[in-house]
């Protein structure tokens, strides 16, 4: 979710275009509100109470056709075929050659043979490149990709979520990547709890034209008002990497470090040989770490130099993404070549005219309590 110049090409999401003249940027494929708030009240609301914001460049796509599970088992990285009842998992697509085309989550609804229905969940700058892929592998299949389009999601985030959604008349949704049916101030709406390691992380899915009433609740109902800048900030901490961002069409599965997108027993799917080969006879020689910097603030595409085993100065690897958090931290994830974070020493950058340090954090994010909001 990173911030740009406006282009005239991308569409304002439901929310945005209901605020007003609150300050627009180019955020996954669209224009989202950029800043709700002071960023120490929005990384707040995010890490030690509740905040509400955009998700308006989520889309749906319903995968209908009585081939849709074999075929969508085919397509995607994790498991289709025993995924439970509402519930839901994180995918890479790939190409034959095992690259990362895109990142999307595979839903599944309901229970029993004929009414189980599949959803995907994809970002708007990818998602039509990952439709006209998946589109070009259904040849002789009973497979039809029907986007929907008649619904916008806001999201609530945060430790308290469960407490809004309760003054809202919401039930609350007992882990991650669960999903159901509710009902709303008379309306159909869809709650689906998402992935994170350091808040909770809910999706509302409602009609577009009530986008507005929905957010102005979430807010009387306690939750802060946030923007993409803050919810940025909170993906880096968790180390959640996103494509075009951290991940690339040239990067393997296992670079990523992201395992929870791989199945090992599922059976065949493109670019599986790829997979299972760097499982079985080896590993990758880069990974996505999260890193912490020490120094000036680096820009997507600092590199990182490192000093190797016969002193002399060599590449490391290079931030992807990076953000300052209120109190004052720098955290960053970057692609780091294996025999530079073996030396297990800090790297070295340059960035606005002066130089930094950066060291691999070895505490996973999601137990790192000392990024939560104080």
């Amino acid at each position: 979710m990173t911030a740009s110049t406006p282009s005239p090409a991308l569409s304002v999401t439901p929310l945005a275009a209901s605020l007003g003249n609150a300050p627009l940027a180019a955020c996954r494929g669209v224009l989202s509100v950029q800043r709700l708030d002071a960023l120490q009240r929005e990384w707040s609301g995010l890490t030690a109470s509740a905040a509400a914001h955009d998700l308006g460049w989520m889309r749906r796509v319903a995968v209908r056709g009585e081939d849709r599970f074999r075929w969508l088992n085919g397509m995607v990285t994790n498991t289709v075929n025993d995924l439970p009842a509402n519930s839901g998992a994180w995918n890479l697509a790939l190409n034959a050659q095992g690259r990362i085309l895109g990142e999307l989550t595979v839903w599944r609804e309901g229970s029993g043979q004929v009414s189980d229905a599949l959803e995907l969940e994809i970002a708007a700058d990818q998602y039509e490149k990952l439709l006209a892929h998946f589109d070009r592998f259904i040849v002789m299949d009973d497979v039809e990709l029907q986007p929907l389009e008649e619904e916008s999601a806001l999201g609530l985030t945060g430790p308290c979520a469960a407490q809004v959604l309760e003054k809202m008349g919401l039930p609350i949704l007992p882990s991650a990547l669960t999903r159901l049916r509710t009902v709303w101030n008379g309306l159909p709406l869809l709650l689906q709890r998402g992935y994170g390691l350091l808040a909770e992380h809910y999706e509302l899915w409602i009609g577009n034209a009530s986008i507005p009433a929905l957010w102005t609740a979430l807010l009387a109902a306690g939750a802060m008002p946030t923007g993409s800048k803050g919810l940025e900030a909170l993906r880096i901490a968790e180390a959640i990497p996103a494509y075009g961002i951290d991940m690339e069409e040239r990067d393997l599965p296992q670079e990523t470090a992201q395992m929870r997108a791989l199945h090992f027993t599922k059976g065949c799917y493109l670019g599986q040989e790829i997979v299972e080969r760097i499982r079985s006879r080896g590993s990758v020689h880069r990974h996505l770490r999260q890193i912490e910097v020490d120094g000036p603030l680096p820009a997507p595409g600092t590199e990182l130099r490192f000093t190797n085993a016969a002193g002399v100065e060599a590449a490391a690897g290079a931030v992807t993404s990076a953000v300052e958090l209120p109190d004052g931290r720098r955290l960053a994830l970057a692609m780091i070549r294996a025999e530079a974070e073996l030396r297990n020493q800090p790297f070295f950058y340059a960035a606005e005219a002066a130089t930094g340090a950066a060291t691999v954090r070895k505490t996973p994010p999601g137990q790192a309590t000392d990024l939560q909001s104080k």
